[in-house]
């Protein structure tokens, strides 16, 4: 899984591309935040983010701003890196759209074990997209029985697009996934029925 990593200061950018890679993931350097935001807005992006709050051309809250508004609350998952851990910095990153906050200098395995949740996150969202898409499928699916349907007054056969006459559940079933399970209806069962037990009725 791709991981970008900014930060414009070529020491801890340095250890934090080791790291990265050490830790079995696919680093893409950006040195300013101008590069970060590129990154993230092009094709097949980075699925998570490291990056440094203080950063020349845009800082790290713009460009979680600037992504968010793009892209909304979902990926790429952003880990905000600062040595600024007063409480009100930690709210104005999160606020600003990102999803965790680690401060310098910071725990080798504790960012290991924050980019493990980022994971499990970005696969759990992928796993959503999946599902809506499987259910948009569907949608289009069930959408084919929909509109005008031109159906028999006397033999209640329907017409499908090529003009040939079928019987409902046989159309319903070439349609959808919906079985069928024959049944009587009372009005049936009063006019249909009824009268044939009459006649089959021995005579005494």
């Amino acid at each position: 899984m791709k991981v970008l990593v900014a930060d414009d200061d070529p020491v801890s950018r340095g250890i934090l591309e080791k790291l990265v890679a050490r830790w079995g993931y696919e680093p893409v350097m950006a040195s300013d935040g101008r590069q970060a935001r590129a990154v993230l807005g092009a094709a097949h992006a980075a699925q998570l983010a490291i990056i440094d709050w203080m950063m020349p051309g845009m800082n790290g809250l713009e460009v979680c701003r600037s992504v968010r508004k793009e892209f909304g609350s979902g990926l790429p998952y952003v880990i905000m890196l600062t040595a600024m851990g007063r409480r009100e910095d930690i709210v104005a990153g999160l606020d600003a759209g990102a999803n965790d906050y680690v401060t310098k200098p910071f725990d080798h395995e504790e960012l290991k074990a924050r980019l493990g949740v980022g994971v499990r996150v970005a696969e759990l969202q992928g796993l959503l997209a999946e599902r809506v898409r499987d259910l948009e499928e569907a949608l289009a699916s069930v959408k084919q029985l929909s509109g005008l349907l031109p159906i028999c007054s006397y033999c209640k056969k329907v017409r499908d697009d090529r003009n040939y006459w079928q019987q409902v559940e046989s159309y319903v079933g070439q349609h959808s996934e919906a079985q069928f399970s024959h049944s009587i209806c009372p009005d049936c069962y009063e006019e249909k029925v009824k009268p044939m037990l009459r006649k089959a009725r021995p005579r005494s």
